[in-house]
């Protein structure tokens, strides 16, 4: 049986572009669907280019009812959801549809530098402003609140002491691409 996916991402798309390339030709686990909230995010470039069907969000219909993006969800037959970059509340009608089948992948040690803003750039600057000798990532299971949910797996990298922000969040992009493709196919296999 193969599991139909559907990338939920805000931006540029990388996160998503490395889980695209491993799951090509994968015999379980197929990409099915790009849904982005930005109009403009490279994401959506990125699902043209693989000739991925993609979905654009309107953010009130998303907080409203969620019937579009329901009934896009369904006519890709999705089976699961996997954030990456996606910088939206997920909504009750989705996670009730979708629990236990949505996971998330924030750059950082949960429940360190979590929550709401903390994305980014913004997670790196804060482990570099508290000096933290490592940071990592943390994939969980999404819930409806930021970044609590179910901790699947944890990965870590060292930091020096003379890491730039920018030098951090290499060290976790590393450890993103190695490790969420790995992890998302364990789970929903």
């Amino acid at each position: 049986m193969t599991r139909q996916l559907a990338i939920f991402a805000s931006g540029r798309g990388s996160n998503a572009q490395n889980i695209i390339n491993y799951f090509r030709g994968h015999p379980h686990v197929k990409i099915s669907l790009i849904v982005s909230n930005n109009a403009h995010a490279g994401v959506l470039q990125i699902a043209a280019n693989a000739k991925i069907p993609k979905y654009i969000l309107d953010k009130k219909e998303y907080f409203g009812s969620g019937h579009a993006l329901m009934q896009s969800l369904s006519d890709h037959k999705i089976d699961g959801i996997v954030l990456a970059g996606f910088l939206l509340l997920i909504p009750n009608y989705l996670i009730e549809k979708y629990n236990g089948k949505m996971l998330n992948i924030h750059p950082a040690l949960l429940p360190k530098y979590g929550g709401k803003g903390m994305y980014g750039m913004n997670v790196h600057n804060a482990v570099w402003q508290n000096q933290e000798k490592q940071s990592g990532i943390t994939i969980h299971e999404v819930n409806a609140n930021y970044d609590e949910g179910n901790v699947i797996f944890k990965a870590t990298c060292k930091l020096d002491p003379l890491d730039t922000p920018d030098d951090i969040a290499q060290k976790v992009h590393l450890l993103e691409y190695h490790h969420y493709p790995v992890i998302i196919e364990d789970y929903f296999t």
